[in-house]
């Protein structure tokens, strides 16, 4: 199974990097990555001042992290003469060097790390909305590299397409979409009080939650400037998962959250699934996967849910869930047609996939 993606002069055995983020913040970081088998590896986002950041700050749940963490707390000066040359000596597939986040930290930033950089990352999170400024971001960038660069957008965008757009105008060769979502706030009802926040009460939210939206966003992007490189990035947790970026529009995946989550030997774990999913789906390679048009089959009809008995345990909750109380457990589950609104919802939820509808 032949698992190589290219893109813009970077050629990766594999779809899979990290996210930028605590799992790539030093030497050791970056190596565990190359020897999981990551087809690139991206360093945590490098700013030119020393982050304040509250501890604790990192919270799991089951699909999502919640983290108060902001860049780097090691300086530019450490990644400059220490993390990265000693990557180097051992280096043998892409490198993505994460950095943020103005226009006068790119001035900085770019020509300090270029030597060692097979693209950038750019963060816009803390960069605010106006699309002029990440303009003059994007511009203050090509003027000081000719490696690929590609501007992570937030969630916070209002326009991902305008945002596509103006930095491929500027000079960018893509997007990373997306970046955590919020602000978000977790309370402790016990102590009254907000846990992991910052001086606002405030923390970002990745992770499985996160991934619709991350797809939607690559969608978007990708059908108004297909021309664009986009990397997915947000709720990846799964060989399945990386299929699905890929059929959106990405070119190749990030993944962080769900190896805080689950253990970051899901790394290889889900290099090493990939093959056999993507046999399982029918697809040769993953660059067929990237060339496959995704269809929308959108209907404004559909059938009332028909009933296979033999594998309805009544357990109900097709009864409890419905919208439209249209279902009722007699002798067995019945559905009226007059109520029915042919959501979908009792499909989707039964258990034992004892509904389906045309």
């Amino acid at each position: 199974m032949n698992l190589k993606t290219t893109f813009d002069g970077l050629t990766l055995e594999n779809p899979l990097m990290p996210a930028s983020g605590p799992l790539v913040g030093d030497t050791e970081k970056l190596l565990f990555m190359k020897d999981a088998g990551c087809g690139a590896v991206v360093t945590k986002t490098i700013s030119t001042k020393a982050p304040h950041i509250p501890k604790p700050c990192i919270y799991g749940d089951k699909q999502y992290v919640m983290n108060s963490e902001l860049w780097s707390e090691y300086s530019k000066e450490k990644w400059a003469e220490e993390f990265l040359p000693e990557y180097k000596l051992t280096k043998d597939r892409p490198l993505i060097i994460s950095v943020g986040y103005s226009k006068e930290d790119m001035e900085i930033l770019i020509p300090l790390f270029d030597q060692f950089a097979d693209a950038f990352e750019i963060s816009t999170h803390y960069v605010g909305t106006d699309i002029s400024v990440i303009a003059d971001t994007v511009k203050m960038i090509r003027k000081h590299t000719k490696k690929p660069f590609y501007m992570k957008i937030s969630p916070h965008i209002p326009n991902p397409a305008e945002f596509a757009k103006v930095i491929k105008e500027n000079g960018a060769n893509g997007v990373v979409a997306i970046n955590s979502l919020g602000p978000t706030m977790k309370i402790d009802i016990q102590s009254r009080s907000i846990l992991y926040g910052n001086e606002s009460g405030f923390v970002w939210t990745s992770g499985p939650v996160i991934k619709n939206l991350a797809l939607a966003t690559i969608y978007t992007i990708k059908k108004a400037e297909p021309s664009l490189t986009v990397i997915g990035v947000g709720g990846i947790g799964s060989a399945d998962d990386v299929i699905e970026f890929l059929l959106a529009g990405a070119s190749a995946v990030q993944m962080l959250s769900a190896a805080l989550l689950k253990g970051k030997q899901l790394y290889a774990k889900i290099i090493k699934d990939l093959p056999s999913r993507l046999e399982a789906y029918g697809f040769k390679s993953v660059e067929e996967v990237i060339n496959t048009t995704l269809k929308n089959n959108v209907k404004y009809e559909a059938s009332i849910p028909k009933l296979i008995e033999d594998k309805c345990i009544k357990c109900n909750l097709c009864v409890n869930v419905c919208p439209y109380f249209a279902i009722t457990m007699k002798d067995k589950i019945t559905i009226d047609p007059d109520k029915c609104f042919e959501c979908g919802l009792c499909v989707a939820k039964c258990p034992t996939n004892a509904l389906t509808m045309e």
